[in-house]
């Protein structure tokens, strides 16, 4: 059986050391359900068709070209043979141009990841640069012209060989501010931190992606069966969002408490947390006499 074909093949350089590499598609949409589009009336596929927004006429392929609008209806237009000319040259390299500490990955920036082997000769380059990058747990961030465009690719160990993840650049990921603008300035503590705590601590795990089933492939599957069995399948209710009163009391039933409260640690340790202080140990009453049971102050 043939082997994964290189989407890309080249050099690794990291400083006067380089090695032949290849690179292979990391993760594909190609098994995922598809769908054709049909003519509702006749149940026959249709075809796309490019339409001159103004005439209304067919455009035939050899009539397309590329446009750039720099104002509102008027265009630039760009032949191929000039998109390709502006292309940056490839010299098939890349080049680490620094390391990083992986804890100072931004994983927001990443885009696509692709395999990393060696091609043929350079293996003990190959390895060499693994294991020392696994060794002080570091990335490498290089550039190259990879499918016509100049890119920036993080590189890091994975298993036996390395995986190179292309990177979205600053102006293509949007602010968080704007998702985050109007998140209320509040600040939980006492019992429903707690128990938030303690239900996060119950499911502690780890990463395993084979746990992971994509269940909108299974529903639209089951769904394709269905109809061909003439059968119809239920409505699944939709989640309800918790209320604030009712928070706690979600909470309280999540970590099998119910109706009964947990009381909250008054430990030096979680007040620091809090930003309160902990109280302190009630002195315990004195002894009576050996006559009377020894009974703590209320």
């Amino acid at each position: 059986m043939a082997g994964p074909r290189a989407n890309w093949k080249g050099y690794i350089k990291f400083g006067e050391v380089s090695c032949p590499v290849a690179l292979y598609t990391a993760a594909s949409s190609s098994e995922r359900i598809a769908f054709n589009t049909l003519n509702r009336k006749t149940g026959n596929r249709v075809k796309r068709e490019f339409i001159d927004s103004e005439t209304g006429d067919p455009v035939e392929r050899e009539d397309q070209v590329k446009g750039y609008e720099v104002e509102n209806g008027q265009y630039v237009v760009l032949e191929p043979e000039e998109v390709a000319a502006a292309v940056p040259d490839s010299d098939k390299t890349l080049k680490i141009d620094a390391f990083i500490p992986c804890s100072q990955i931004d994983t927001t920036y990443f885009d696509k990841p692709y395999y990393l082997a060696p091609d043929k000769m350079g293996t003990d380059a190959f390895l060499l640069l693994r294991d020392g990058m696994k060794q002080e747990k570091v990335a490498g961030i290089a550039r190259t012209v990879l499918f016509r465009r100049l890119r920036t690719v993080l590189i890091r160990p994975h298993g036996k060989g390395l995986i190179a993840s292309t990177l979205n650049f600053d102006y293509e990921v949007r602010s968080s501010d704007t998702a985050f603008e109007e998140m209320p300035d509040l600040k939980i503590e006492g019992e429903m931190l707690e128990l938030a705590e303690h239900i996060i601590g119950t499911k502690k795990g780890s990463f395993d992606a084979s746990t992971f089933d994509d269940r909108y492939e299974a529903a639209v599957a089951e769904l394709v069966k269905a109809k061909i069995e003439g059968r119809t399948l239920p409505k699944k209710k939709a989640p309800v969002a918790s209320k604030p009163s009712e928070l706690l009391q979600a909470l309280r039933e999540s970590a099998g408490l119910g109706a009964q409260e947990m009381k909250p640690k008054r430990t030096a340790a979680n007040a620091n947390r809090t930003g309160g202080r902990p109280k302190a140990a009630k002195p315990a009453a004195k002894s009576k006499p050996e006559t009377a049971p020894t009974r703590r102050a209320s």
